[in-house]
């Protein structure tokens, strides 16, 4: 597994890392056992970079993480994010960037993560509050030796140029693949000239380049996929007939689209590191092998060809599900 390095000075880390939502259920039930598996393929593959969260059932998937450092040998470099807010009594969600709140995730994060520092730290999802105040914050828990590094979740370029002008800002983190690309508008040319690393989350679609075509009546209950727009019908019949084509395509080629979907990723820029998220170790060496798929100037022509720009039907998020991310185009 090639590495590439999360910012300036950032660590070096594989350039293909692993979303780990799906450990705390977002897509169907799991248990403990199939993470462990997971993660031991992950250190036979190489992939030492792992993304959670605070907001991954409510710590689950930290908890898991930490467990599995704590008693196998490793060199995991782990990201977390906190920001995300639910009201213990009515359960709505919100978003708080104030100083205690995001302290209270930082601290519950590294107990569960069983740290004393954790490599990589984002502001998951934004509030209102002016984004340098929520710098300074992150810049405090720096000094404090609790982070390493600073990352933010769905900023836009502007806000990133103002807040690297405060400080250093080690990653991007946004969702970025073949249906969604309005990334190409702006953050990716930033992050490259700030050197910042840009990562993409969902880069199958959530599931829509997978081998299997996503079925939406084999949803389980909470899978974040339910009420999308885009996974709804008829949205959802007119993307599969262009997945097909780019299903084909990856055959011809020797491959197959989850593959293929994460080369094109990486084929994107020397600073994009995608994490997609599998419990899967078959899906996992899937995705690992996109490493090893070096897209020449025709190839990427060929996807471009069947999958333009703006190809998808329907948004990427329902109306309420597009709070705490920040517009720019």
């Amino acid at each position: 597994m090639d590495k590439r390095k999360l910012g300036t000075d950032g660590p070096m880390v594989s350039e293909i890392g692993l979303g780990c939502w799906s450990f705390a259920g977002s897509y169907g039930p799991t248990d403990k056992a199939e993470s462990f598996d997971t993660l031991r393929t992950c250190q036979d593959l190489g992939i030492d970079f792992l993304d959670t969260a605070k907001a991954y059932g409510n710590g689950l998937s930290e908890e898991i993480i930490g467990e599995f450092m704590d008693t196998h040998d490793n060199d995991f470099v782990v990201a977390s994010k906190g920001g995300i807010y639910r009201d213990p009594d009515s359960g709505a969600r919100g978003f708080r960037n104030d100083e205690e709140y995001l302290r209270d995730c930082l601290e519950g994060s590294l107990k569960r993560l069983r740290m004393e520092q954790i490599p990589l730290y984002y502001v998951h999802k934004r509030d209102d509050r002016p984004i340098e105040d929520v710098m300074c914050t992150m810049l405090k828990f720096q000094q404090e030796g609790k982070i390493a590094h600073i990352a933010f979740c769905e900023i836009s370029p502007a806000s990133l140029r103002t807040i690297s002008e405060m400080g250093k800002v080690a990653a991007v983190q946004s969702e970025y693949s073949l249906w969604t690309r309005y990334h190409d508008l702006g953050m990716i040319e930033t992050c490259k000239e700030l050197d910042v690393a840009f990562v993409p989350f969902s880069p199958l679609g959530r599931g829509i380049f997978a081998t299997q075509a996503p079925d939406p009546a084999t949803f389980g209950e909470g899978d974040f996929r339910t009420g999308t727009p885009r996974f709804a019908q008829p949205n959802l019949a007119r993307n599969l007939a262009y997945v097909e084509r780019f299903k084909a395509l990856a055959q011809d080629m020797g491959t197959t689209s989850p593959t293929l979907a994460v080369a094109w990723c990486l084929a994107r820029g020397e600073h994009l590191l995608p994490i997609p998220g599998t419990r899967s170790t078959a899906h996992l060496q899937e995705l690992a092998a996109a490493s090893t798929l070096k897209l020449t100037d025709e190839n990427m022509m060929q996807i471009e060809a069947i999958l333009p720009v703006g190809w998808a039907a329907g948004d990427r998020y329902s109306r309420s599900q597009w709070a705490g991310v920040e517009g720019y185009c």
